[in-house]
């Protein structure tokens, strides 16, 4: 049976964590430079926007016809 090569697998590993690294580096410097272009807000409306989908799913999210809401 053949022995395990460690160095290879350290090696192996690695080149994941700096891979890994330098994509979470890219996608940082990606988000810092949309910032600066005004874009910022879009996921504050994509999350707003889905948050009110959900909260409109149950048919109490603008409070219009229909429903119970009480009053007269």
């Amino acid at each position: 049976m053949a022995t395990p090569n460690y160095g290879y697998e350290k090696r192996q590993r690695e080149l994941e964590k700096k891979r890994k690294k330098e994509e979470k580096a890219r996608a940082k410097a990606e988000r810092g430079k949309n910032m600066g272009d005004g874009n910022g807000p879009e996921l504050e409306d994509d999350a707003t926007e889905a948050a009110e989908g959900a909260a409109n799913a149950d048919g109490s999210g603008d409070g219009g016809a229909g429903g119970d809401g009480g009053g007269d």
